[in-house]
């Protein structure tokens, strides 16, 4: 027998702030998505690694499993294709051989010349939508991560 419906607690999915936050971080996520892949035929995880080394230079994969919330094999994955592509060079830890240090090649760099751009205009594109309440928007996103 299926349980009755009207037997749960009152419950607004659509006003509940994880769901929402979820929902609006994949859609964003998504759009930009659309356009480097058209253009570069690069995945999100490839260009969360990516941007991640323009902005931290060599860093171990690791490390930026911490920084993206991207899980390490979903992360070894995306360096392994960049490396295929030519955009990023690996270099094992002569101490520990299993720890890996990624980078920008120079063909990376040239990638990320073209890609920032495209990223800071779909980030002027965020502003311009959210407009009076991008201030609030951005300080609730610290609070939430912790940084207030």
């Amino acid at each position: 027998m299926v349980p009755d419906m009207e037997d749960l607690p009152p419950f607004d999915l659509s006003r509940f702030t994880p769901y929402r936050l979820a929902v609006a971080a994949q859609k964003t996520s998504e759009e930009l998505a659309r356009q480097y892949r058209a253009r570069f035929g690069i995945s999100i995880p490839e260009w969360r690694v990516l941007v991640h080394l323009a902005q931290a230079g060599d860093v171990s994969v690791r490390d930026i499993e911490a920084r993206v919330a991207m899980e390490r094999p979903k992360v070894s994955r995306a360096a392994s294709r960049l490396e295929e592509a030519g955009y990023i060079r690996k270099t094992p830890n002569a101490v520990d051989r299993r720890l890996v240090r990624l980078s920008l090649t120079a063909q990376g760099h040239e990638l990320m010349q073209e890609l920032l751009p495209l990223a800071q205009a779909y980030q002027d594109d965020i502003e311009n939508r959210l407009g009076a309440v991008l201030d609030g928007f951005e300080k609730g996103i610290d609070r939430l991560l912790g940084r207030d």
